[in-house]
């Protein structure tokens, strides 16, 4: 039994790896896409903004529409419809079919982020549980950073087709997995719709929401287009340009764990402490930006606080105020970290039309500026609920 539980969470660990590689492989080889589609690197980057809109838009209320359903059923669906996207992908020469090849897929990614993370919670005992979870958040820092110098380094060293083939196949491999070694899972309680839309009276969550988006807007605005900053500015081969991507994904899942021990030991501290080093690090980023090898340095550190940042810490604000809604708390939390993802490619790409790409770098310090206003907010509007809980 235990040896199943450990390949059911292996399994979902890595579905949401191809999960999010798919959303975000993309991002190693806009460059090409945008040579091979004949459209400019901003336009290519709607495949990363409208991605992450659609999960947006869906992540509130499909993963709730789907919560009665038998999960490995509901899994298999999404799985499904990824791999179809994914092959689809693979052989149109139409930039608008292959917007809508990732759209479709999208507005299904919360479902299976939302099943990944309570299943995984729910097969093992209360008290391990958020290991079980931390343990699928690996698959997430994986997919989301670890992809894309795959994905690149594929690109450069074969094509954009064995790219893309590359992100279908890992689906297709989760999909059959699933299909052959994840049990029946029929749902035994189900939480009213009501119950789990009331958490959302609470202003410390909408502030909490609004923290994420910014943190997440911080990451991915300069992160969507860092391939061409390095080309660009900081004139890098694309093999060395693959070597930092590759770095920024290791550092990247070290931040995850170093987050992980951080926040269960010093919480209210780590809530700043992360974003307002990300912040000195982009200052320093702007200074000196056209050097190799002080760049790529600075992208481990980079990694580590960005990979600290966009799973444990960013779940952990959502989470510890709305705990008693979980699969909503889910949802909502994918769906905050996708609105970030899309407000800071679309400013990045806005940036990047108009001043140049070397200007990337200030979406991220205006990003983390305006978090940090928001989670003392956050901390003060916490504190106060507290005092209010321990005075009544």
């Amino acid at each position: 039994m235990l040896t199943s539980k450990k390949l059911l969470i292996f399994i979902l660990t890595v579905g949401v790896f191809g999960i999010l590689n798919t959303e975000m492989g993309v991002i190693g080889i806009l460059p090409t896409i945008a040579q091979n589609f004949n459209v400019t690197v901003t336009q290519a980057g709607l495949l990363v903004s409208l991605f992450a809109l659609g999960i947006a838009v869906s992540g509130p209320i499909l993963p709730l529409v789907f919560s009665g359903l038998d999960r490995r059923k509901v899994m298999l669906l999404v799985l499904g419809i990824f791999v179809v996207g994914n092959v689809v992908s693979i052989f149109t020469t139409s930039f608008t079919v292959l917007l809508i090849a990732r759209i479709i897929p999208a507005l299904f990614h919360p479902i299976y982020m939302s099943l990944a993370f309570t299943v995984a919670g729910s097969s093992v005992s209360q008290e391990e549980a958020p290991k079980a979870v931390a343990k699928v958040f690996i698959g997430v820092s994986a997919g989301m950073v670890v992809g894309v110098p795959i994905v690149s380094f594929i690109d450069n060293t074969f094509s954009y087709e064995m790219a893309m083939t590359f992100i279908a196949i890992v689906n297709i491999i989760v999909f059959v997995a699933t299909l052959l070694f994840v049990p029946s899972m029929p749902v035994k309680e189900k939480l009213s719709y009501g119950a789990q839309f009331s958490v959302l009276k609470r202003p410390v969550l909408w502030i909490s929401m609004i923290a994420v988006l910014l943190l997440n807007a911080s990451v991915f605005g300069v992160y969507s287009y860092v391939t061409e900053y390095l080309y660009a500015v900081t004139h890098m081969s694309p093999q060395w340009t693959s070597m930092t991507l590759l770095l920024f994904g290791g550092a990247n899942m070290l931040g995850n764990i170093i987050a992980g021990k951080v926040l269960t030991d010093y919480p209210a501290k780590s809530i700043i402490m992360f974003p307002l080093l990300l912040g000195i690090v982009y200052i320093v980023f702007f200074a000196i930006g056209e050097h190799r090898v002080p760049v790529t340095l600075l992208t481990i550190l980079w990694g580590v606080l960005a990979g600290g940042i966009m799973a444990n810490l960013n779940q952990y604000l959502i989470s510890s105020v709305a705990g008693d809604a979980p699969d909503f708390a889910n949802g909502l939390f994918v769906t905050s970290c996708n609105v970030g993802t899309t407000v800071g490619s679309a400013f990045g790409g806005l940036l990047i039309s108009t001043m140049g790409v070397e200007y990337v770098i200030l979406v991220g310090i205006f990003s983390v500026v305006l978090s940090l206003i928001m989670l003392l907010i956050r901390s003060y509007l916490n504190n106060s609920a507290k005092k209010w809980t321990a005075s009544s």
